[in-house]
């Protein structure tokens, strides 16, 4: 069975930058869509970033444009988050997940959490202002 690992995270000053891994076992990332997600306690978790590990499409949600890049080593079954110009804002636990529908691009905004499975166990990003 598919299993996700989440690191990289941990304590930066505002403007710093973080790279954050999504080591995959158990099964081969060619031909899905990942996500990555983040969530405050007490808020609903949302997308930042997603790529298609067959056609290399990404998207990004607004506030991620420009400062994160999402990209996959296939041969590694990892996708990473590189995370430049970080704020307090983007302060959270760092998710990735599998789009649970076989397509072979990004879906519009990445879809939505709902439609993801296969939840890591998070990593926690911490920016200081």
């Amino acid at each position: 069975q598919l299993h996700f690992v989440e690191s990289g995270g941990g304590l930066v000053a505002s403007g710093g930058s973080l790279r954050l891994s999504c080591e995959a076992s158990g099964g081969a990332l060619d031909s899905y869509v990942i996500g990555w997600f983040r969530q405050v306690a007490g808020k609903e978790r949302e997308g930042v970033a997603c790529i298609s590990t067959r056609d290399r499409s990404t998207d990004y949600v607004d506030s991620a444009k420009g400062r994160f890049t999402i990209s996959r080593d296939n041969a590694k079954n990892t996708v990473y988050l590189q995370m430049n110009s970080l704020k307090p804002e983007d302060t959270a636990v760092y998710y990735c997940a599998l789009y649970s529908i076989l397509v072979a691009t990004t879906p519009q905004n990445c879809g939505r959490p709902y439609e993801y499975g296969y939840w890591g166990q998070g990593t926690q990003v911490t920016v200081s202002s």
